[in-house]
């Protein structure tokens, strides 16, 4: 079953002979529960991509299916809300709130929404990230690798359709990296949750069930490594 169908997407910035094709006429789906690399040198159009992917920065043309819902039809308070419930963005600067604490900041889409948290879930999300004595922590109380196990808490606590995350282990020593790497297959085998991850880090790639290559904002390869 696809969770994820991207039609022709494509994104420019500026005009005229100042313009750039930051994306070009790109094309793929997702299947739900895959586990898929995007790889490519600086300034190919992979994080754009992800923003693309993510509903953070809307596409010059092309559609976004997620779940069925083509998320750019929506207005932007649909599509902060439709985000904030359908998609887990995980960060390579973690992007948490200083003056929260982990559990605030894991629940924070939740509260956003007015929405009851599920101990039941929460709890079980803790455990498996090794938060259980870091709870009233703040973020400038913890590791590195603690603090991206609290962005992959947060991301995950809503039950995205799509987990989405650019460079997780860009900010962290190889310990740590290999740590997140290993939480987020955990996450996609145990739970079934699709995964993109975008990585230069070929060692990453190469543990995912798909590679898509990205070069000069077009797919130059997509290749199956698992099926």
């Amino acid at each position: 079953m696809e969770i994820l169908k991207v039609e022709h997407l494509s994104k420019q910035y500026g005009n005229g002979e100042t313009a750039v094709k930051a994306l070009d006429d790109v094309s793929f789906s997702v299947k739900k529960g895959e586990f898929v690399a995007i790889i490519g040198p600086s300034g190919s159009g992979k994080s754009t991509l992800l923003h693309m992917l993510g509903g953070v920065d809307r596409p010059s043309g092309g559609k976004v299916y997620l779940d069925d819902t083509d998320i750019y039809r929506l207005n932007e308070t649909q599509l902060a809300i439709f985000r904030r419930r359908q998609i887990g963005l995980v960060y390579q600067f973690y992007n948490l709130i200083p003056v929260l604490t982990v559990e605030e900041n894991i629940t924070l889409p939740i509260l956003l929404d007015q929405q009851k948290v599920n101990e039941k879930q929460l709890y079980t999300i803790i455990k498996t990230l090794d938060l259980e004595q870091r709870l009233s922590h703040l973020p400038n109380q913890l590791s590195g690798g603690q603090q991206q196990r609290v962005s992959i808490g947060r991301a995950l606590i809503n039950n995205p359709a799509i987990m989405l995350a650019d460079e997780p282990t860009g900010n962290l020593d190889s310990k740590n990296s290999t740590e997140i790497i290993e939480l987020l297959k955990l996450f996609n085998k145990a739970y079934q949750q699709t995964l993109l991850i975008i990585t230069h880090d070929e060692r990453i790639a190469l543990q995912a069930d798909r590679i898509i290559s990205i070069e000069d904002g077009r797919i130059a390869k997509d290749e199956v490594m698992r099926p």
